[in-house]
C-alpha cells in the first residue's frame, strides 16, 4: 500500500529529473576534466533514437546514463521491484529495456558506437577512478593525457 495519497504521489513523482542528474554531472565532470568533448544538448542528442545523453561527435559515440531502478540494472543492489503495483512497475521496466534495446539497435545501425553507463558505476569516487581508466576502451578512443 502506499503512504502517499495519489495526489502527493504525483507531486514526488512529477519531482524526478529526466536530465542533469548526478550521476550525468558526474560522468560529464570526469570526462571534461580527462579532456573528452560532447554534446549534451546538440543537434544529434535531439536527433538519434533515444536522445542519448551524451554524444562524442569526433569518436561516433553515445553514452546513455541508466538509472538503476527505471532501467531494471539486474542483479543491482539499487533495483528492487515496488512490492505495491509491481504487475504495473514490471511491465514498466520491461517496456523501458525493450526501448532501449530498440534504440541502441537503432543507432548502431546509423554506424554509432553505444555507450551505457549504469548509476551505480557512478556513486563512488573509486568507481569513478576505474571508470575513467576504463574509459578510453569503452569509448574506442586513445587515453588523452592533459
Amino acid at each position: 500500500m502506499d503512504i502517499f495519497t495519489p495526489q502527493k504521489r504525483s507531486e514526488v513523482m512529477s519531482r524526478i529529473r529526466g536530465r542533469d542528474t548526478k550521476p550525468e554531472l558526474a560522468l560529464r565532470s570526469m570526462l571534461h576534466r580527462l579532456g573528452y568533448r560532447f554534446t549534451v544538448s546538440g543537434p544529434k542528442n535531439k536527433s538519434l533514437p533515444g536522445k542519448p545523453d551524451l554524444v562524442l561527435p569526433k569518436y561516433r559515440t553515445v553514452i546513455f546514463v541508466h538509472g538503476c531502478f527505471w532501467h531494471g540494472h539486474e542483479d543491482c543492489p539499487h533495483f528492487r521491484l515496488p512490492k505495491s503495483r509491481s504487475g504495473w512497475w514490471k511491465r514498466k521496466i520491461e517496456g523501458n529495456r525493450a526501448r532501449d534495446l530498440r534504440n541502441e539497435d537503432a543507432i548502431r545501425s546509423l554506424g554509432w558506437h553505444v555507450v551505457t553507463i549504469w548509476e551505480c558505476a557512478l556513486r563512488k569516487k573509486s568507481d569513478l577512478a576505474w571508470l575513467a581508466k576504463r574509459l578510453p576502451h569503452l569509448l574506442g578512443a586513445p587515453h588523452i593525457s592533459r
